[in-house]
């Protein structure tokens, strides 16, 4: 038996099932700069002496200069990353100086601190990744604001739509996605520091100071609820969730466009595979990955939502395992974004194909339609039918819209003649399109308005990105002067008036 807590002991076999160190790996540089923050509040508020301070610091600096030269290897037998770093640090420094550091704080507060800080990171660089799949799609709208396609609906030919329309749906899809991840850093950015294990602390501490250290907008107001909680795990577990689903959208219509069926698509060789027994397959295996591993991200969101649903309030150890399921959701969705991106980068699109599609299978019969209801006066149902008439006796012969004389004469036969130019001018894809005035709808104008305003959410994201990344810069900053200064021997009064704040 080894370990101990209080007069406990405990078996090497509980050790093995209950330890995180894996899990933590990516946490040792937010643990350090959380205990680093700690340490410099407790120091502020008489809690710890200048030379407690100086004494603590030393070895936290050396475990982060360790950390970034690959030399820090987390102990299994600690537990977990907080248990290791404060070891790291009570082995420099003594007992009678290490063991103060974690006064006025619990691992129930702490791991919330160092989840919280890794996660705004890695949320500020999948909305970097997002935008840049966004960029791609308004590139391609402004390239093909008139190429006409096929609209689908139940995967049948519905209306003729263009290719920069579809690119500005995909578009506003990922905005969607986009503003889900800037409300999750949103819930993320609260300091849970101080909250303790679940009631706070009755000694003078400053939890304002500590999140202004650490670059958080704001602190949590509740200790018990932001102990028991995990909003911001779920939060950012469903935007990402989301996000694997409309990038599994997008992927299956470059799996079914690349198909010799439609041919509406071709890969670059370099982003397609072989078979190994048909040596002329080009599959789309990128696209087939990220619609499969779309599963992954929607069950990690299950895994954390299930996790929580018959908790009492208070710490349990059940949200040890609330953090690998949002690991695992943060690493496939940046690589999956980077493929989707380079397979729209480097495909070639077929417009002439696109438009054979479109006018072989009598996409505008809405137009028909239409044309009926406004220049003939029908009623929309009888013009629904008489069209409806229409497009059966063509597809009885084997005739489409582009037989402009059989077309005419089975209006006639329903007691619509229609001149032969004017029929062509309703039935043309291309016309139909440019007729299409609809606010948000196909037609050039919208997509050129639509595209204007993807643009200007596109940079007001990426605004608010460079102004997330810039306060969290400067938070980091204001502790390492905060730290260099106490290491270099300055007075505490000098160090805090060196960053702005009062003796």
């Amino acid at each position: 038996m080894i370990g101990a807590w209080g007069q406990r002991r405990v078996e090497n076999l509980v050790l093995r099932y209950t330890e995180s160190t894996r899990a933590d790996e990516r946490l040792v540089p937010y643990d350090i700069w959380g205990s680093q923050a700690h340490a410099l509040m407790l120091a502020r508020q008489g809690l710890l002496t200048e030379e407690e301070l100086r004494r603590i610091l030393a070895p936290l600096e050396t475990a982060f200069q360790d950390y970034l030269a690959g030399k820090l290897i987390l102990d299994p037998q600690l537990e977990d990353v907080h248990m290791n770093v404060e070891q790291y640090v009570t082995q420099a420094a003594g007992k009678a100086f290490g063991g103060k550091l974690h006064t006025a704080r619990s691992r129930n507060d702490q791991v919330l601190t160092d989840a919280r800080l890794y996660v705004r990171e890695a949320l500020l660089e999948v909305e970097e990744r997002l935008c840049q799949l966004i960029d791609l799609f308004l590139r391609i709208a402004q390239e093909h604001i008139e190429t006409v396609m096929p609209g689908y609906t139940h995967t049948q030919h519905a209306q003729p739509i263009t290719l920069g329309f579809w690119a500005t749906g995909h578009g506003f899809l990922l905005l969607g996605d986009l503003r889900r991840l800037q409300r999750a850093y949103e819930t993320t950015n609260r300091s849970p520091l101080g909250a303790c294990a679940l009631a706070g602390t009755n000694l003078p501490i400053d939890r304002q100071l500590t999140a202004w250290l650490l670059g958080f907008d704001s602190v949590e107001t509740h200790a018990l609820a932001v102990v028991s909680g995990r909003d911001f795990i779920w939060e950012a577990a469903f935007a990402l969730a989301t996000l694997a689903v409309n990038c599994s959208r997008l992927a299956e219509e470059i799996v079914l466009w690349s198909t010799y069926e439609f041919r509406m698509i071709s890969l670059a060789d370099e982003y397609a595979l072989g078979s190994s027994i048909m040596p002329q397959k080009k599959n789309p295996d990128l696209a087939e990955l990220a619609r499969g591993r779309s599963g992954k991200a929607i069950a990690r969101l299950q895994e954390v939502l299930t996790l929580l649903k018959a908790l009492p309030l208070g710490y349990h150890r059940d949200l040890q395992e609330d953090k690998p399921p949002l690991w695992e959701a943060f690493d496939g969705a940046i690589p999956t974004l980077e493929a989707l991106s380079a397979l729209l980068e480097t495909a070639q699109f077929h417009p002439e194909r696109m438009r054979q599609l479109v006018q072989e299978n009598f996409s505008t019969a809405t137009e028909l339609a239409n044309y009926l209801v406004q220049k003939r006066n029908v009623p929309f149902r009888e013009a629904h039918g008489i069209t409806g008439r229409v497009v059966a006796a063509l597809a009885a012969a084997g005739r489409t819209f582009e037989d402009l004389e059989a077309c005419a004469k089975a209006l006639e036969a329903e007691g619509y003649p229609i001149a032969r130019e004017e029929l062509r001018r309703i039935l043309d894809p291309l016309e139909a399109v440019r007729r299409n005035r609809t606010e948000g709808g196909t037609g050039p104008e919208s997509v050129r308005q639509m595209i204007k305003e993807l643009q200007w959410q596109l940079q007001k994201a990426r605004s608010a990105i460079a102004e997330r990344r810039n306060r969290i810069a400067a938070a980091r900053e204001r502790t390492r002067r905060c730290v260099q200064g106490v290491l270099q021997g300055e007075p505490l009064a000098t160090v805090w008036r060196a960053v702005g704040l009062d003796s």
